[in-house]
């Protein structure tokens, strides 16, 4: 049997649906040996591998970073899974929206630092004027919502895809792009 070739990775967001993820205990023995675990924060894989079967993709869409990692992960992965309500909705990174990429700079760079009071030129990526859901830049195949989703609920939908079964509507909505 072919083992499903398995990525997951994080955007702008806070990696507690990788802790979900790890939550999963014992049921991770049952997936690795279903699984081939290609790309993830939780290996040392630098370069996003081509032909990923499916890839859980948490946090929203922030910086220039994010845009160019959601677009290199969408075109090397068949099934693409927003996990997350950042990733689904932009949750707590979206909360910037409202106050502007410069008022939130100038805040966290200056008005909060007692040193260097400076917005840093280097080392921190590019913002987009605006936080965007996964979903709003690419396709999205599949909507996994939670902060975090539960591990039960990884397992679930980790499990309708890996036995073929068709998925339950009512747990993974879907939205438009």
């Amino acid at each position: 049997m072919t083992k499903i070739r398995l990525a997951t990775t994080w955007l702008d967001g806070c990696s507690g649906c990788h802790m979900s993820f790890l939550d999963l205990d014992e049921r991770l023995i049952d997936l690795a040996d279903r699984v081939e675990l290609v790309y993830s924060p939780l290996v040392d894989v630098k370069e996003y591998p081509a032909g990923v079967d499916v890839c859980l993709i948490e946090g929203a869409v922030s910086s220039e970073e994010d845009l160019r990692k959601v677009r290199t992960v969408r075109a090397h992965t068949k099934t693409l899974i927003a996990f997350g309500d950042c990733a689904v909705t932009t949750n707590v990174p979206g909360m910037r929206n409202t106050f502007g990429t410069a008022a939130v700079l100038r805040r966290a760079y200056q008005e909060n630092a007692t040193l260097n009071q400076q917005i840093p030129r280097e080392f921190v990526p590019s913002l987009l004027p605006k936080v965007l859901p996964v979903h709003s830049v690419v396709t999205v195949d599949r909507f996994l919502p939670g902060c975090p989703p539960s591990a039960d609920l990884i397992w679930q939908v980790l499990n309708e895809l890996l036995t073929g079964a068709a998925p339950d509507p009512t747990i993974h909505p879907r939205f438009g792009r």
